[in-house]
């Protein structure tokens, strides 16, 4: 839903109120609020794949950088889960997100005007981790079916790489991505799914590659969890913009944002902080793959 001039009161109390029902925002400015500035807004969310606190940290900071180098007044907003993050981006609530390969997907369908802009240079050639509790005894391997009879979970049900991708893979492999004994589990995000893999509620999962080498980097992975196999490549995570935000700030305003992510020198503390190397142009047809096994799962209509 495209949003021109000023929200009407009633409107403005509606958009709070679902945001809020979302989670805090960042300091840079409030969700639905008038800018203090007289600058324009720009309303920044995402899927909620990591803890809370890695989050507020990622965003609050890419909010205050992006704020000051465009001279927008940014906020952002957490959400509930990732269809939330769709449904807020689809309304006009949210004008740019950090969407996974498969939500990304899902809120372009659903939000004519809606533009891919940005990538990062690893997503272009992104993987998930399949990963078992020690006490299986399974060594690493190439070969899925050993996991077919273990007590398996993804992440959310829409994930790319916590979901989408890895049953893609194990249906390649002949095991059925949801006759796992008793039904798969949904932990909701990667780091809830390594820690129902610690604990040995569930024997196996799988999550992305990034989040399995950054909390192995820090320690912080449970000595009970272990890799047994990586998928192979895929494209996942992107930036889209919404058709309102260009309507607001400028037909021009989608090149900007976009040199802006490109534009980032190496280094930078949004980079540090998404664990790239750099932000790269993104088009629909990266995600072309996506849409189509997620048209074949039932995920995309």
């Amino acid at each position: 839903m495209s949003r021109r001039g000023f929200l009407t009161a009633a409107a403005a109390t509606a958009t709070a109120a679902a945001l809020a029902a979302c989670g805090r925002t960042s300091p840079v400015s409030s969700p639905g609020a008038a800018p203090s500035s007289g600058r324009g807004a720009l309303r920044l969310g995402a899927i909620p794949d990591q803890d809370p606190e890695v989050l507020q940290r990622l965003y609050g900071t890419v909010a205050e950088s992006m704020s000051a180098a465009l001279d927008l007044d940014v906020s952002y907003s957490p959400v509930t889960d990732y269809a939330a993050a769709v449904s807020l981006f689809r309304t006009g609530d949210l004008d740019l997100v950090w969407f996974g390969g498969l939500t990304g997907v899902q809120a372009r369908l659903q939000t004519p005007g809606a533009q891919p802009l940005a990538q990062r240079d690893i997503d272009q050639d992104f993987h998930s981790v399949f990963v078992v509790n020690a006490a299986t005894g399974l060594a690493p391997a190439d070969d899925l079916t050993p996991l077919a009879p273990l007590r398996f979970t993804y992440g959310s049900e829409t994930s790319t790489s916590g979901r989408l991708m890895p049953a893609y893979f194990l249906r390649e492999q002949g095991v059925d991505p949801q006759g796992f004994p008793g039904g798969p589990g949904f932990s909701g995000s990667h780091d809830a799914t390594l820690a129902l893999v610690a604990a040995g509620t569930y024997q196996a999962g799988v999550l992305n590659e990034q989040v399995w080498e950054s909390r192995t980097a820090a320690g912080t992975v449970d000595p009970a969890v272990v890799q047994y196999a990586r998928t192979p490549a895929f494209h996942d995570y992107h930036w889209l913009l919404g058709p309102q935000a260009p309507q607001r700030l400028g037909a021009d305003f989608a090149t900007r944002l976009t040199g802006w992510f490109t534009g980032l020198p190496t280094g930078d503390p949004v980079l540090e902080l998404f664990g790239a190397g750099a932000f790269v142009p993104a088009t629909a047809s990266d995600y072309d793959q996506i849409e189509q096994i997620g048209r074949s799962l039932g995920l995309v209509s």
